[in-house]
């Protein structure tokens, strides 16, 4: 029943994202005074690769139009809108071999996740090729790319009240990894 539960949840889960990820109308309007002051950029995103004439090698995510703008906030602290001892969340430990915080984290971070993904989406448009969720200790958005994407790392700030302050690490591959999953809006090619 545990393993029914997950599996529904994952193919919920993935519906919204094929359902998020075709939709380009997204609105980008962005105050870059604000997301300036905000920007939570990693080491990997600070120097853009470059060839000797200057020019950029490969398109680069431009992280301050993804930026919520919203501070992060202490995970330890946090009231999640699931109890930790919910059914849910003792099935999601269970399932992936994690603590029941981890568990109630994940499962919070995995249900807000799309807001940062149709951020990211947005930029890439056709580079784009495919993307998960990585579970575990640290869930973090892996977006895979075609290669003339720079591979950056960036950590989002979700700015929905369902996960407000809660961070989200997204990583760009430039690596052309399609997807193992072939339902639930992907077609194999």
């Amino acid at each position: 029943m545990a393993k029914r539960l997950i599996s529904m949840m994952v193919m919920a889960t993935a519906s919204m994202w094929a359902l998020t990820a075709c939709d380009n109308n997204t609105d980008s309007s962005v105050d870059t005074t604000d997301q300036a002051a905000n920007t939570v950029a990693t080491a990997d995103t600070a120097a853009e690769p470059s060839t000797a004439e200057g020019k950029p090698t490969a398109d680069t995510i431009d992280w301050s139009l993804v930026d919520s703008g919203t501070k992060p906030a202490d995970p330890t602290n946090y009231k999640y809108p699931f109890a930790i001892d919910s059914q849910n969340v003792r099935d999601y430990a269970d399932f992936f071999d994690v603590d029941a915080a981890t568990a109630q984290h994940n499962l919070t971070i995995s249900m807000a996740s799309n807001e940062a993904l149709s951020k990211v989406l947005d930029q890439l448009s056709e580079t784009y090729v495919s993307h998960e969720l990585t579970d575990g200790n640290e869930m973090t958005l892996v977006i895979h790319t075609t290669p003339d994407v720079a591979a950056s790392r960036y950590d989002y700030v979700l700015s929905d009240d369902f996960a407000k302050g809660l961070v989200l690490p997204i990583v760009i591959k430039p690596d052309g990894k399609k997807g193992d999953a072939k339902a639930h809006g992907e077609m194999a090619e």
